[in-house]
């Protein structure tokens, strides 16, 4: 082909159209704008709302900001530039504490279609439950022949077509559950109200006195209620192990006789060889080849502070490359790497959480049956006394009726509800529906080290100690890097109010430090090997200048606040406390002396956690886990209950029962007592409901119980258990 040949056009316009559109595509999503939700768990007035609102909206790139006192939520929408980590920038500026929400957790809330159509049924069956309750006082006030057969019918109008749309919830569990030939609490219901309707039907027919459809209404509505606040105490979550998954590369750079080539992760093979670059986080298992560095593991092993790494060494998919570029020669890829057996151990122990038989679920193996039997016992009794098959079904559904666990169906989520309202206010979110009833249980206490007793950052603690001269220099190098004690060296002096010296030709070795030229003389700020310092048991950086002896800077993990009060708490309540982590036994064995813990281990990899949770449940304990990173999320998962903060890795805060929203953990221990007194509140409901039937069953055997009764008593006993359950509050 000539150099100066035109390309001649395309035969297929779609074909010619094609990348234009794909640009075209490209452009329009680059300019979707974001939804970022932020929880603000420190705010309380509105005059907190006008100034987060105010700085945000003033931010370049948003668009709207919008904050909402109740849930104490920010929602921003902005450019696609804008990052979660821009506004919590903003927000922490103001002074108050802030952490990303997932938005699209937070959007299936928002459109959660299942909450909104319990809503409306029950809002439906209501307003026709009052309608019908007004007929029907009509009926009790002396209305006779005509005059109540019409209100009757009137009744029955209103009642079979709510009916078959608010009691649909029911209907299909119950259908469900026998086509499956088992029994749930819903079959009782189903059968409760389709035999109230038919029997009343056929009373109306028959111009007889007495009809059910009011109690049948009233029935769905409370039962609808107790559903919806069931359903309203659940969180939709996703799974942890997917979560996990989700931190593998999809990409990686593979080396091919020295040249680069991106391919996605299933395209390697054990033997290849991948460059990771600063920033980066490992796609595959391997050794590395060439290059030095320093990794952070924290995610994978709860250690404080990045490891040096050089040839020869060992890395793991997941953990990230801080300083220098390494070439890895992959051992283990895909579904083999630890980062994928850690997803393993996650979903296997979310597996196990989920056969946990909650309260309710006892209660209706028990109810269920029970219920039938007594309404079959009364049919039949009645009928060989009387022979009289319309006075054998009537009681028979009045049986049914009164024995209905409308009770029951509350008893559980009005309690749930009420708990999980006052544990919100203290700042903890419940998330899975069965986590109080855990929660009560819980006689040992594991927590994680890093980013959960301690804030997982370092704070240099012995300034005060070092000459101004050097704290400057040492200023001068850490300013530019990225590692957390040089993070912590420019902030402690930046705070102080000191300023840089003046250095040049500042160059960072991936591995060892900082070094400069300061009048004539190099410096350097980094490991102890590196500047010729002395090994100390504390975290340490040093700084050497000339011939003199190097300066060392000295760092502790700070704790997070609230810890020695949770700690203390727990264990005055009686509760075994545990740390475990992955962390150096020097670090784990100085924080469990500084908060009185006797029982630790140290340098625990994720599957020793989970292992050593299992462990302690088979011996019988109800273990609540309290974690935050990568390397916690198995064992959170594994335990009996779980709790991480808001500041977790989406893996922990997924895999966890509740969220801690703020960074205090002094509520831990309240929320234990509020699960107790919910659990106590649950058993007293379930007390009264028992009572209840003890006393309305043999009136309905007895022929007693008109529908004035069954109505009556239904809605005494609901009423009764709702109050019973708002104590709490």
């Amino acid at each position: 082909m000539s150099g100066n040949m035109r390309p001649t056009p395309s035969a297929c316009p779609a074909c010619a159209a094609a990348p234009s559109a794909e640009r075209l595509a490209e452009e329009a999503a680059a300019h979707v704008p974001a939804q970022i939700a932020l929880s603000l768990p420190t705010i309380h007035c509105s005059a907190c709302i006008s100034k987060i609102e105010k700085a945000l909206n003033t931010h370049p790139g948003v668009k709207s900001a919008r904050v909402n006192l109740t849930l104490k939520r920010a929602s921003i929408e902005a450019e696609s530039d804008i990052t979660a980590a821009d506004m919590k920038n903003v927000v922490e500026a103001l002074g108050y504490e802030a952490h990303e929400l997932d938005s699209g957790t937070l959007n299936a809330t928002a459109n959660d279609r299942a909450g909104r159509e319990l809503l409306m049924r029950l809002a439906v069956a209501g307003f026709a439950s009052m309608n019908v309750m007004l007929l029907s006082v009509s009926v009790w006030s002396g209305a006779t022949d005509a005059t109540r057969d019409l209100f009757h019918w009137v009744s029955a109008a209103i009642a079979l077509p709510t009916i078959a749309f608010s009691g649909q919830p029911f209907f299909r569990n119950a259908w469900a559950a026998l086509s499956n030939r088992q029994l749930n609490m819903d079959v009782p219901i189903t059968l409760a109200i389709v035999l109230a309707v038919v029997t009343s039907l056929w009373e109306t027919a028959l111009s007889g006195a007495h009809a059910y459809f009011d109690a049948a209404l009233a029935l769905t509505f409370f039962l609808l209620a107790g559903r919806y606040l069931d359903h309203r105490t659940r969180s939709i979550a996703r799974s942890a192990a997917e979560e996990l998954t989700a931190l593998e590369v999809p990409r990686a750079i593979r080396l091919r006789d020295g040249e680069e080539e991106t391919v996605n992760i299933a395209e390697l093979a054990v033997g290849d060889l991948v460059l990771v670059r600063p920033g980066g986080r490992m796609p595959v298992d391997g050794v590395i080849v060439t290059g030095t560095s320093e990794i952070d593991r924290s995610l994978l092993t709860g250690e404080t502070l990045p490891v040096f790494a050089g040839e020869g060494q060992s890395v793991s998919a997941g953990e990230v490359n801080l300083t220098g570029p390494l070439t890895i020669r992959a051992s283990a890829v895909g579904t083999d790497t630890s980062l994928h057996r850690m997803a393993d151990l996650v979903a296997i122990a979310e597996s196990g959480r989920s056969r946990y038989t909650s309260l309710a679920d006892k209660a209706a193996k028990l109810y269920a049956p029970g219920v039938h039997i007594l309404s079959a016992l009364a049919f039949v009794g009645w009928y060989l006394y009387t022979f009289d098959m319309r006075t054998a079904l009537n009681i028979a559904a009045a049986v049914l009726i009164i024995t209905c666990p409308c009770a029951l169906g509350l008893a559980v989520p009005a309690v749930t509800t009420a708990a999980s309202g006052r544990l919100f206010r203290r700042g903890m979110l419940i998330k899975h529906e069965t986590a109080l009833e855990r929660l009560a249980q819980v006689d040992t206490v594991v927590f994680d080290k890093t980013g959960t007793l301690t804030a997982g950052t370092p704070e240099l603690t012995n300034m005060g100690e070092v000459p101004r001269r050097d704290i400057e220099l040492a200023l001068a190098l850490a300013e530019g890097s990225s590692h957390p004690l040089a993070q912590a060296i420019t902030r402690a002096a930046r705070e102080a109010g000191f300023a840089p010296a003046r250095v040049s030709d500042v160059t960072e070795m991936p591995g060892f430090g900082t070094r400069a030229m300061h009048e004539g003389q190099e410096v350097r700020l980094g490991r102890a090997s590196w500047t010729g310092g002395q090994g100390l048991a504390e975290t340490a950086t040093f700084l050497s200048r000339g011939a003199g002896a190097p300066r060392a800077f000295i760092f502790a993990d700070r704790l997070r606040e609230g810890a020695a009060d949770a700690v203390e708490s727990l264990k005055q309540a009686g509760k075994t406390v545990y740390l475990m982590s992955g962390d150096t036994t020097p670090a784990v064995e100085a924080l469990a002396a500084r908060l009185g813990i006797e029982r630790w281990m140290a340098e625990a990899l994720p599957a020793d956690k989970a292992e050593r949770i299992q462990a302690m449940s088979a011996e019988g304990a109800k273990v609540l886990m309290v974690g935050d990173g990568l390397n916690d999320t198995a064992a959170l998962a594994a335990a009996h209950v779980s709790i991480s903060p808001a500041s977790a890795l989406d893996a922990a805060r997924v895999a966890s029962d509740i969220v801690l929203l703020g960074s205090d953990l002094s509520p831990i221990a309240a929320a234990c007592d509020t699960a107790r007194s919910a659990i106590r509140r649950i058993r007293e409901n379930f007390n009264i409901a028992t009572v209840y039937n003890v006393v309305a069953v043999p009136l309905a055997i007895a022929g007693f119980a008109t529908p004035l009764i069954a109505a009556l008593a239904m809605s005494a006993s609901s009423i009764t258990v709702s109050l019973n359950a708002l104590r709490l509050r």
